[in-house]
């Protein structure tokens, strides 16, 4: 590929920024507004479509950012390639592949702008306007990936492109002759189609082959809906169909502000003031620090929705504290550290339960089935499990400090005042978040935007943790994680109508049903298939690519979708820490600076007992369902 001059590459580099940075500051405002001037019977004219439409261009222009950035979610099992010359032609095979998919993207983005939409007006901008951001999306996506493979002159990444122009024929053909192409053009069509369906199962190895060498998911995911899609006789502009459609829901626009509230937190000094109050509160409990940890863990991840985060985050500081200053053992201090970082995944506002919330209610729509579960019942249903998990690992905490008689301090009810007062911004705002939330006064939007105009305040302009010069900063360092998830989440609802729509789940949950009758032997052998799913793939993928199977499956053996859910996401945390490959475990070797067996050695403890918890929540459907039950 030819070298950009760099005044070109500069100039859209701060585009693209710029363009992310003013859509994000505007989904955070106009929900926050909205909300102040209700009570006074002030309306904000179609906000709930403005909303939806800069969704769609963030999703797609920090997709861009990321896919520059080459921090798209992946398996990347190639990183552990020992051969240099391997680790080269895997990485250009990857690129290659996602030219392919998103050349295919960016066709038919072109001809779902052109002939699915209505040009109805968004406030007084037409929609096709807005949705200019898929075929610029995924055109200089393409352009990037092509540009990252490393093939010799070029050759390689314009053959991928051509390719993938091949593939889009019926698209270009609408383009250039509208909906009525010449008889003979159908003819080519009709082989295309043909030649899809036999080559459907070889294409879809081939492609689940390449996202364990390292391909992003959502390319993988975009590629195997594509070919499914083909191969039935469908057009492949339904795939872009499904894509807007996700990229244009009112709940989801919560993932990239919540995202945005987590990064604000952890490029402060959030974390030391919260270890400080807490430490100031609990260290005169035998055990007091453990709780402090525990609860800490908790609410960073609840928030960052990425368990990783907390252990980077907070590793080295609580670290300090468990192992200099509390005398906590050292292997059991980063076993605590390790095990503690996934916990908070089951309270508000975490970014999975909202995931699980609307897959778990879309596949249920395509299926025909009634929807009667909202997000927030999915967040009551993970209320008592979280409870019981984090009153477990402090019960288990306690125990091992009371048994090595870790010593306790004094308490000072002058220090404490002191850092209560200090951190009382941070232990307000879920406070304030999950009263707004299950009081009813706000939306799952409203309250992610008044968490990031809250953390924004408290941190840059009370705090002064953040100098005002650096909030751009911040925001762009949130924009890879909200690119790469949003990413998975278009193409995963792409999947999700294509596997749909071609029966398979009905077809694998009969054969299931004939093959294993007993509902609690599933249940097993569901755990089982997630914690496997936990080691391989990352929470969101996981969530949007597995979870489309495993519903239906649900359905057939009676199990409640929100129980379902909450299985879903307690085995993923446990996954997380079991060995071979379980993420925090790679993680925490990295931040301790420890052997990956001594990990995993410290952690086991800890694993063996999140097991007996994931059992319980399995098979005490009570626990999720009770306070579903109570506010419905």
């Amino acid at each position: 590929m030819g070298k950009v001059p760099a005044a070109v590459l500069k100039s859209a580099d701060r585009l693209e920024k710029g363009v992310c940075y003013a859509a994000l500051v505007l989904m955070a405002l106009i929900p926050a507004v909205e909300a102040l001037i209700r009570p006074f019977g002030g309306v904000i004219p179609v906000s709930r479509g403005i909303m939806t439409h800069l969704f769609l261009v963030v999703g797609l222009f920090a997709a861009m950012l990321t896919t520059k950035s080459k921090e798209h979610i992946s398996i990347a099992v190639i990183q552990y390639a020992k051969n240099e010359k391997l680790k080269t032609a895997l990485g250009t095979a990857t690129s290659l592949i996602s030219t392919f998919v998103v050349t295919v993207l960016f066709w038919n983005s072109l001809s779902f702008l052109v002939f699915s939409l209505s040009g109805k007006l968004v406030g007084f901008i037409p929609d096709r306007v807005f949705a200019l951001a898929l075929p610029i999306g995924y055109g200089v996506m393409a352009f990037r990936f092509a540009r990252q493979s490393s093939g010799k002159g070029g050759v390689p990444p314009v053959l991928a492109a051509l390719l993938g122009t091949c593939c889009s024929l019926p698209a270009i053909a609408k383009l250039i002759w509208g909906f009525d192409p010449p008889e003979p053009f159908y003819t080519w069509v009709n082989l295309l189609y043909d030649g899809a369906y036999f080559i459907k199962l070889p294409v879809i190895i081939l492609l689940i082959a390449a996202a364990l060498c390292g391909t992003p998911i959502f390319a993988v995911i975009g590629g195997i809906a594509l070919i499914m899609l083909q191969a039935s006789g469908g057009e492949p502009e339904a795939a872009l169909i499904q894509i807007y459609s996700a990229l244009t829901e009112v709940d989801i626009i919560a993932i990239p502000l919540f995202t945005l509230t987590g990064f604000f937190l952890s490029e402060s000094k959030a974390g030391e003031r919260l270890v400080a109050a807490f430490r100031s509160f609990f260290s005169w409990i035998p055990g007091g620090m453990i709780i402090a940890t525990v609860v800490i863990c908790a609410f960073f991840t609840s928030f960052t929705g990425a368990s990783g985060v907390t252990i980077l985050a907070l590793g080295g500081i609580l670290y300090t504290i468990l192992t200099e200053k509390s005398k906590y053992p050292e292997r059991f201090s980063i076993g605590l550290l390790t095990s503690a970082g996934g916990i908070g995944l089951l309270f508000p506002p975490s970014l999975p339960i909202i995931l699980v919330g609307s897959t778990t209610n879309n596949i249920l729509y395509f299926m025909g089935e009634t929807v009667n579960h909202s997000i927030i019942d999915f967040f009551l249903g993970a209320i008592i499990p979280g409870i019981i998990l984090v009153l477990a690992m402090i019960i288990f905490g306690i125990a091992a400090s009371v048994k090595v008689k870790i010593p306790v301090e004094p308490f000072n009810l002058k220090e404490a005042g002191k850092a209560l007062k200090g951190s009382i911004l941070e232990i307000l705002l879920p406070v304030i978040l999950i009263g707004g939330y299950f009081s009813g006064l706000l939306s799952l939007v409203e309250i992610s935007a008044v968490s990031v105009l809250y953390v924004f305040i408290a941190e840059v302009l009370i705090n002064r943790d953040i100098n005002i010069r650096d909030v751009p900063k911040v925001f762009f360092k949130a924009l890879p994680i909200i690119g790469g998830v949003l990413s998975i989440l278009a193409m995963a609802k792409a999947l999700s109508y294509a596997i749909i729509d071609s029966q398979i789940p009905e077809n694998f949950a009969f054969w299931m049903r004939s093959a294993i009758e007993s509902k609690y032997l599933f249940l097993l052998l569901l755990n089982l298939a997630l914690l496997v799913v936990g080691c391989l793939m990352d929470i969101f993928s996981a969530i949007l690519v597995v979870l489309p199977l495993i519903v239906p499956l649900g359905q057939a053996y009676g199990v409640d979708p929100i129980h379902l859910g909450i299985i879903f996401i307690v085995n993923l945390e446990v996954g997380f820490l079991t060995p071979p490959v379980g993420m925090n475990l790679f993680l925490a070797s990295y931040r301790f600076k420890k052997p990956f067996m001594e990990i995993c050695r410290y952690v086991m403890p800890f694993l063996l007992m999140q097991l007996a918890v994931v059992l319980l929540v399995t098979y005490v459907p009570w626990l999720s369902g009770f306070l579903v039950g109570i506010f419905k």
